[in-house]
């Protein structure tokens, strides 16, 4: 047996509705398989809560092998889990190709799926996940207004911390007063020019968070893409990508997700479209979980091929010498987080590139931060995970107020709210917050 793995990492498709996948005695044998190698590694502890979690069990038993620890213990390093594949991707030497074959992060969703199967998760957690459903506030007038008041008060933090496991301290997003969807026209562009590497023609996958939160995103989006003269259509209709529900481990309603957005996304693929999404975890969806979850299933296959990073199709759209650089307004110093769910992604740093592309025109001074904020959707916010998961990006916090940045910007917005609110709590608070699609619009001078 060769000691670690020298080749790139290889996902197996998720055989999550075969027997075996359910069976509680094969899950818990591959779950005390898994924790001996990792204990016996112990590269990841520096990771997530889920290794040291389980290194203190194993260190705790009287022999200090995984065979002592109970078996419901189990559950304290599967609970830690927010899915954020680091592990995968950048630390295990064990991944398939290798012969011991180990994917921890869908090993714990498989026990997170069977939790999920036995009743034994929240309805709080469960209403938690289901972006769409607190997202029907948004947008309706006077409604809107009144719930980001409320909820901005301190007796309603407290009460949404007693009843719906939300931590009274962590940030939280306010519902949008116009939906990105809602007021704007579906479309745009006449001529598509193709290149080399890109189509000429994009169709928007709005996302919750976009939709419903933070507008402004998508416009940022579509006013690059209308500076570049980039043909693009909002998709037809949209759900919840599944992340959330995902995370959860409630691959039902993943698949009820599917359902919804494949058909329409399949169809923009079939007629040439790149499809782009704002936020990184809902792209990951349609490049990698999905199709694992589904891979005889063409359609889905097929998005996953048309699918974009905004920054991945930018960069490549320049490489076809046809981006525009007519950037006339400096940024300043930028500090740059690059998300988890952007790095596994395995297209590079290309937000990073844009920013450099950015500074051969105008000045940008870029510190680039490659390390988890800690925030993973809603591990970030709940009761029991907010404290670590502010523990966990302190390093990220001081790494992101170097030279004291006029911007802090990263891919995914939740994770930027959650560092700015973790550098303030640490006495270095931003001067200001924007994605970096604001910052690419910021450049070009674009009102």
């Amino acid at each position: 047996m060769r000691e670690g793995n020298l080749e790139a990492p290889t996902r197996h498709p998720l055989d999550w509705k075969s027997a075996d996948f359910r069976d509680e005695g094969k899950l818990f044998a591959e779950l005390e398989r898994v924790f001996d190698i990792c204990h016996g590694c112990r590269r990841c502890v520096s990771l997530c809560q889920s290794f040291p979690n389980l290194f203190d069990l194993v260190d705790a038993t009287d022999d200090g092998e995984v065979h002592g620890v109970k078996k419901a213990d189990y559950w304290k390093v599967v609970d830690q889990c927010y899915l954020c594949d680091l592990c995968y991707m950048t630390k295990c030497p064990y991944t398939p190709p290798h012969a011991w074959n180990l994917d921890f992060p869908h090993l714990m969703l498989r026990a997170k799926a069977f939790k999920f199967n036995k009743g034994e998760v929240h309805a709080k957690e469960k209403l938690l996940a289901s972006t769409d459903v607190h997202g029907q506030f948004a947008g309706i007038p006077i409604v809107v207004q009144a719930v980001n008041k409320v909820n901005a008060t301190r007796p309603m933090r407290k009460l949404m911390q007693s009843q719906l496991g939300v931590n009274a301290e962590a940030w939280m997003p306010g519902m949008a007063e116009q939906r990105f969807r809602w007021g704007r026209a579906m479309s745009y562009g006449g001529t598509v020019t193709n290149g080399e590497r890109t189509p000429g023609k994009v169709a928007i996958f709005a996302t919750c968070y976009v939709n419903y939160n933070e507008p402004g995103i998508g416009a940022d989006l579509l006013k690059v893409l209308e500076h570049n003269g980039i043909t693009y259509e909002i998709v037809e209709k949209e759900q919840c990508c599944g992340m959330p529900k995902f995370e959860l481990g409630d691959l039902e309603a993943v698949e009820r997700a599917k359902e919804a957005n494949i058909p329409v996304l399949a169809r923009y693929a079939c007629e040439g479209y790149a499809i782009l999404s704002a936020i990184p975890s809902c792209t990951l969806m349609f490049k990698q979980e999905l199709p694992l979850m589904f891979p005889g299933d063409a359609d889905t296959q097929l998005v996953k091929e048309a699918m974009w990073d905004p920054f991945e199709y930018l960069v490549a759209r320049h490489k076809d010498g046809l981006l525009k650089t007519d950037f006339n307004t400096a940024l300043g110093k930028v500090s740059y987080h690059i998300p988890c769910h952007g790095r596994v992604q395995n297209i590079g740093r290309k937000t990073e590139e844009m920013f450099k592309l950015i500074g051969k025109t105008v000045s940008v001074q870029l510190n680039t931060v490659e390390r988890c904020s800690g925030h993973a959707g809603t591990y970030g916010v709940k009761t029991a995970t907010h404290p670590i998961a502010m523990k966990i990006g302190k390093p990220v916090f001081k790494s992101m107020a170097k030279d004291e940045p006029d911007f802090i910007s990263s891919d995914c917005a939740l994770a930027g709210h959650h560092i700015a609110q973790g550098m303030a709590l640490a006495g270095t608070p931003a001067k200001a917050l924007q994605h970096p699609l604001s910052l690419v619009r910021h450049a070009y001078g674009l009102a």
